[in-house]
């Protein structure tokens, strides 16, 4: 995947380099970052600098969710450890953390870390092993924010499977949520009965 300044998203192949083999015009300014999902691979996030998160799967040209955080989107990140959490920083110092499973709209945390007036964070991630996420800035410096334990809860496995891996527990918290996002596979001959004409 590539990203331009025009915010179109190319997808390319390393075999075949003369054509792109889709391309989606994912955003109106220069594309930042674009962050597959650890647990599946065809869903990814992009961010840019018209305000906006977009979470997308591949083959689609809508994006499934859509978030306009206020300010230029220096980069998004997909956590490790939850199929639906990922933090994105802003240029007004700020960095937003979402969970779609817990709610789709909103950010479950919004957190300044520098002054707007004099840096910008440009880049973001996860430790993998511990809960923090480290901000660089524009002017080098890193800065390590802690996670609170509510934006690091794991799944627990239903009942019935007590001894599902947690690795399949998130592909499946996943799945559920895009099933509710995804519009239904159109059918040829199907006809709503809400709206069949009498």
């Amino acid at each position: 995947m590539v990203g331009t300044e025009d915010g179109m998203i190319h997808t390319c192949s390393l075999k075949y380099n003369r054509n792109y083999v889709r391309s989606v015009q994912g955003h109106h300014m220069p594309v930042y970052r674009i962050h597959y999902n650890y647990f599946n691979n065809s869903i990814y996030a992009s961010c840019s600098g018209d305000w906006r998160v977009k979470i997308w799967e591949d083959g689609r040209d809508e994006p499934l969710f859509m978030f306009e955080l206020g300010s230029p989107v220096g980069d998004v990140k997909w956590a490790p450890y939850s199929s639906t959490v990922f933090a994105a920083c802003t240029a007004d110092g700020r960095v937003y953390v979402y969970d779609l499973n817990v709610n789709k709209y909103r950010p479950i945390c919004v957190q300044a870390v520098v002054s707007k007036k004099t840096k910008k964070l440009t880049r973001i991630d996860f430790n993998s092993r511990l809960p923090i996420v480290v901000c660089g800035d524009t002017k080098g410096t890193c800065h390590v924010v802690k996670l609170s334990p509510n934006l690091r809860v794991m799944c627990k496995p239903p009942k019935k499977a007590q001894n599902v891996e947690q690795q399949t527990l998130q592909i499946m918290k996943l799945d559920k949520l895009l099933s509710l996002v995804r519009d239904p596979p159109f059918q040829t001959g199907v006809v709503d009965e809400k709206f069949e004409d009498d």
